[in-house]
Parts: structure tokens; C-alpha cells; sequence
């Protein structure tokens, strides 16, 4: 008999998802526009942004290890309540004046408030879903993702533009307590270990077993983890940074054809995490492989009008159509390259390891942004210099992978 997927933990999850990703997609959108109005400057609070992955990127460890030693449900509860409660105290204390401090010590407190849950989250999972449903799972948490983030901004643009800051951030703390809520109900048959001894030298012990784990019981899992880093160094750098840049500097067309792309975008990833929902159990261990051969394939293709020096529409066209496979394609790898690590993992490791995962991952981002921001601007007059070497780079690992 095949197991049910939305069962009553797994439902209360994503409704909870739902509503903790529509509040913080709002809550950003209009924060990023309040300093944009205040400031005049976007890199001000893509500044404050990258300043606050910080704590993300250092406190990781340690939500692994609270994940694994206390009530994941009770974690998810206390975060989106704190959550909430420092939305509001923000909006009750904004002012003018202090706006630029009050906003980034929120988007500090919202990245260590993630470096726990974001662990615990993907520590519930396998939690509460076995076998092939695990990865069903995770698409559907990427899907719902995808969607909020697709609608959020949309709304948040125009709740802010006819209501302000504050009353969007109201709304924002609404959406936090009623996860917190709805988090209330989950069950888990998980029983906590708790801390014996200090806290930093739990962690430390805790970090040394996961070292031990993926570097000598489980290579396989490192290998995974050093390909997702991998994978968003590449395909980060040159979405986030490369689209941007290429339609609006090197090919000269308005925000209105950047928003279109962006929408595009957010669909293909939507598309890939439906195909991994759809494929479970009939993609092998060599999957993955296939998945990056696709990436660099897609980036390669990407190039070549620019190569060609084709009419700015047709250099368009294939761009948004090159990335959008580019996105189906990094949606499914990272969907099973998770779902692999979580189900390779025991039980009482599993919020360690996913700790792991999420700090890796999220340093080769930034480096990605920062070495595509230097190539793009140094071969801005021959971009498929950048694009098409990238893609042969992804493509050979690919390959290698296989092995």
C-alpha cells in the first residue's frame, strides 16, 4: 500500500511554511523599498542583506545541534513566536531617524533566527515522511517556496505602496504567530537527548562526530554536499549576478523585461520541483550527474548568441529559455541531492548534517556573486567568454560525477 504523503504533520508543515515564507517575502519587498525610498541606493540594503548572512553562515552548527537534542516541534514554535515578536517590536519602534539601525538589527536577528530553523525544518522531514515520499516531500516545500515567492513580492509591492511600511509589517507578524500556531499541532515521535555539559563543547563534539561521519562512514554524502556548493557557486553567480546584467547592461532593455525573466525563472523552478515530485524512486544514486551535465548544457547554450552576435530579441529569447532549463534542472538536483544526505543520515544526526549542508552551501553563494560580478564587468563586450567556459566547466563535472 503506498503511504500517504500529506499526512497531518507533513500538512501542518507546509501550511506553516506557507504562511512563514509569504510573511518574510513581504516583509523584505517592503523593507527593501523603504531604504530604497530613504536612501536612494538598492546596494544599501543589498548591503545589509549580505552582512546579515553572517550569523546564518556561524550559528549553522549550533541549530544542527539544538535540532538534534531538543523537540524539532517546540524549535519551530519558540522561533516563529521570537520571529513575530521582533517583527513587531520594530515596527512599534521605527523611526525615521534610526530606520537603517532598527532594520538591520532585524535582518540580523531574522539570520540567526534562520540559522536555526532552517536546520530543524529539514531535520523534520524524514521525521515524518520515509522512503521516496521524502523526496516528494521536499518538492513540495520547494514548490511552495517558489509559489510565495512568485505572489509575495506582487502583493507586498502593492500593499506598501497603498498602505506603507508599517501595516505590511503588521501583516508580517500576523503570518509568523499563525505558523507558530499551526506548529502547535505538529506530533513528532522524536524523543530529545538534551545537553550534557556546555553548550560550546557539545557542539564541538557534536561537529567532530559529523566530520567523522561524512568524511570517513559516509563519504557518499560528502561528495553530495561538495557538488550542491559546487553547483550554487556556478549557477548563482551567473543567475543572480549574470541575468541582471545581461538584460538591462549588455543587451539594454527595460526593468519590465528583467521582471518578465525573473517571473519565467521562478515558474521553471516551480517545474522542476513538480518533475522531482513526479520522478521519486525512478531517479538512481547516478542521477545527479545527468542533472549537472544539464546545468552546464543550458549555460552553454546561453552563450551562444552572444557568440553569434544575434538581434537583441533573439539573444533574449534564448537567454530566459537557456535559464529557465538551467533552473528546472538546479531545482531537481537540489531536491534529490537533500533528499539523498537526509536519507543516508541517521535519525540523531540528521539536524548536524543539514546544518552542514545549508552553511556550505550558502558560503559558495557570495563568492560565486563576487567572482561572476569581476568576469562579467571584465568581459562585458564578450560575455560568451564567461557564459560558455562556465558551461563546459559544469558539464565536466557532470561527467566526473558519474564516477
Amino acid at each position: 500500500m503506498k503511504e500517504k504523503l500529506f499526512t497531518k504533520n507533513f500538512t501542518l508543515l507546509v501550511l506553516g511554511q506557507v504562511s512563514s515564507l509569504f510573511g518574510n517575502y513581504i516583509l523584505r519587498l517592503a523593507l527593501s523599498m523603504y531604504v530604497l525610498d530613504l536612501t536612494g541606493s538598492a546596494a544599501v540594503f543589498a548591503g545589509l542583506l549580505s552582512a546579515a548572512t553572517i550569523p546564518t553562515i556561524l550559528l549553522s552548527p549550533f541549530g544542527g545541534t539544538l535540532a538534534d537534542r531538543m523537540d524539532r516541534r517546540n524549535i519551530m514554535v519558540a522561533l516563529d513566536a521570537m520571529t513575530g515578536i521582533a517583527v513587531l517590536g520594530t515596527a512599534l519602534f521605527l523611526t525615521q531617524q534610526h530606520a537603517m539601525i532598527v532594520i538591520g538589527a532585524l535582518l540580523v536577528l531574522l539570520s540567526v533566527f534562520g540559522a536555526f530553523e532552517t536546520p530543524t525544518v529539514q531535520a523534520c522531514i524524514p521525521s515524518m515522511l520515509t522512503g521516496d515520499n521524502i523526496v516528494r516531500g521536499n518538492a513540495v516545500v520547494n514548490q511552495t517556496a517558489s509559489i510565495s515567492y512568485l505572489t509575495a513580492p506582487l502583493l507586498g509591492g502593492i500593499l506598501y505602496a497603498a498602505i506603507g511600511l508599517k501595516p505590511v509589517m503588521y501583516a508580517s507578524v500576523v503570518s509568523f504567530f499563525v505558523t507558530a500556531l499551526l506548529e502547535c499541532f505538529i506530533k513528532l515521535e522524536y524523543r530529545p537527548t538534551g545537553f550534557q555539559g556546555k553548550v560550546f563543547a557539545v557542539a564541538k563534539a557534536d561537529f567532530l562526530d559529523s566530520v567523522r561521519f561524512m568524511g570517513k562512514e559516509r563519504k557518499d554524502i560528502l561528495r553530495i554536499l561538495l557538488l550542491a556548493a559546487l553547483s550554487r557557486f556556478f549557477v548563482m553567480g551567473v543567475t543572480l549576478v549574470g541575468l541582471p546584467f545581461l538584460v538591462r547592461t549588455v543587451l539594454g532593455l527595460n526593468a519590465t523585461y528583467y521582471g518578465a525573466a525573473e517571473s519565467l525563472l521562478a515558474v521553471a523552478v516551480i517545474v522542476g520541483s513538480t518533475l522531482a515530485g513526479a520522478l521519486a524512486g525512478k531517479i538512481k544514486n547516478g542521477g545527479l550527474a545527468p542533472m549537472l551535465f544539464a546545468i552546464g548544457l543550458c549555460i552553454v547554450l546561453a552563450g551562444f548568441p552572444f557568440l553569434l552576435s544575434a538581434d537583441a530579441g533573439v539573444q533574449y529569447a534564448v537567454l530566459v529559455a537557456a535559464f529557465c532549463g538551467m533552473q528546472i534542472a538546479i531545482s531537481m538536483f537540489s531536491i534529490y541531492a537533500v533528499s539523498m544526505i537526509q536519507q543516508s543520515t541517521p535519525e540523531q544526526m540528521i539536524g548536524k548534517v543539514m546544518a552542514y549542508t545549508s552553511a556550505i552551501t550558502l558560503c559558495a553563494q557570495p563568492i560565486g556573486q563576487m567572482v561572476y560580478g569581476f568576469l562579467f564587468d571584465g568581459f562585458c563586450e564578450a560575455v560568451w567568454l564567461v557564459l560558455i567556459p562556465t558551461g563546459a566547466v559544469v558539464c565536466g563535472i557532470g561527467v566526473a560525477a558519474k564516477k
